[in-house]
């Protein structure tokens, strides 16, 4: 896409990351670029909205925003990296998958990944700017939708409830069943009923 001067100075794009926590599952990266001519209400840390109104976000996300993509990096790169490193990949992936290229990146967090253009890393960033918190909904509602796949395919989990989180019905089923393919042998948890591995 290319556009004039004066329309390039507002290309900045937010990045946010969802999905470290958990013991299974990809982490998911979203980068977006918000159109200025197109506003949207109620932009807000992904984890302060109920899931009906993040879904609603994220719809207007990629409807209203100049440009989006989502960045992933599987379990297994997780477990080869460290899940800080597999999610600057994820960030990193996000960004150069952008339809237009940005002249700055604002990164939720404290770290930035590894990219040519200049970066700025905001703690709590995805409740104070609201194109990380549009990237916040976007990376959140596309990871909840790829674990809710997972469900289908590994339905003793529980993965559609939890997301992969550490909760005790996940560390229930960790204990009964042992780990699945998608997770992370990395994780303390995991490792704890690795001779379980299924």
């Amino acid at each position: 896409m290319i556009l004039s001067g004066e329309a390039r100075s507002v290309i900045i794009a937010g990045v946010d990351e969802a999905g470290r926590g958990p013991l299974a599952g990809p982490v998911a990266a979203a980068a977006v670029i918000l159109a200025p001519s197109r506003p949207i209400s109620g932009l807000k840390d992904s984890k302060l909205l109920a899931p009906r109104q993040r879904e609603k976000l994220a719809v207007e996300i990629r409807g209203r925003a100049l440009a989006w993509a989502v960045g992933w990096a599987d379990h297994l790169e997780i477990d080869r990296l460290n899940i800080l490193q597999a999610t600057l990949l994820a960030m990193q992936r996000a960004v150069l998958a952008l339809a237009v290229a940005p002249i700055k990146v604002l990164v939720d967090g404290d770290r930035c990944p590894a990219l040519s253009c200049p970066m700025e890393a905001i703690v709590k960033g995805d409740n104070l700017i609201p194109v990380i918190s549009a990237a916040s909904i976007l990376a959140k509602v596309e990871r909840d939708a790829a674990m809710r796949r997972f469900d289908a395919e590994f339905p003793a989990y529980g993965f559609g409830i939890h997301k992969g989180y550490p909760t005790p019905m996940h560390l229930a089923a960790l204990t009964t069943y042992g780990a699945c393919a998608i997770h992370r042998r990395s994780f303390a948890p995991v490792q704890r009923c690795k001779e379980k591995i299924v």
